[in-house]
Parts: C-alpha cells; sequence; structure tokens
C-alpha cells in the first residue's frame, strides 16, 4: 500500500448549497490545517459535487464519516481529533 491508500480521506461538499452555507471557508481551513500540521502525507482532501444533503448543509466527511452543518467551531473540533488520531496512530476520529 502506498501512503496515499492510507491516508484519511476528507471530502468536502462543493455543491452550490454548501459552499455558500460555508464550505468555501471550511475548504480553506482545512487545507491550511492540514498544510501548517503537517498533515499532507496522512489526509486527502477532495471535493465532491451535490451529496443531496443541501438542508443539512454545509457537509463533509472525514474517513467516510459524515458530518452536517459543519460551522468552524466545529470543524475546528473536527481537525483536532483528526490531529491527534493520526498522530496515534489511530485513523479517522
Amino acid at each position: 500500500m502506498t501512503p496515499d491508500e492510507d491516508a484519511v480521506e476528507i471530502v468536502v461538499c462543493l455543491g452550490s448549497s454548501c459552499f455558500a452555507r460555508g464550505n468555501s471557508d471550511n475548504l480553506a481551513i482545512i487545507n491550511s490545517y492540514v498544510q501548517s500540521h503537517g498533515l499532507r502525507a496522512s489526509v486527502r482532501v477532495t471535493g465532491r459535487l451535490c451529496r443531496d444533503e443541501c438542508m443539512q448543509g454545509p457537509t463533509l466527511s472525514i474517513g467516510g464519516e459524515m458530518h452536517r452543518s459543519v460551522t468552524i467551531p466545529k470543524l475546528r473540533e473536527l481537525l483536532l481529533q483528526l490531529d491527534e488520531s493520526s498522530r496515534s496512530g489511530h485513523g479517522a476520529a
């Protein structure tokens, strides 16, 4: 397995509703956090178009677990959990 195959995937909904509700900011925060905390080898950030959860947006998933109504404070908490679990070698939070 390559390191990329072992990476935790963060999938950000880039549909117009989620993007307008905050995922434009969330994506920038995620990319900055991954870069500044040395997580590029263990986290893969991708985007997808509408995930049909518009009323609960902005949405994203981390390691396959869906998160809805992701505010900036909630995102920071999720990223801290991801960082802690990746450093301890346990995968996604």
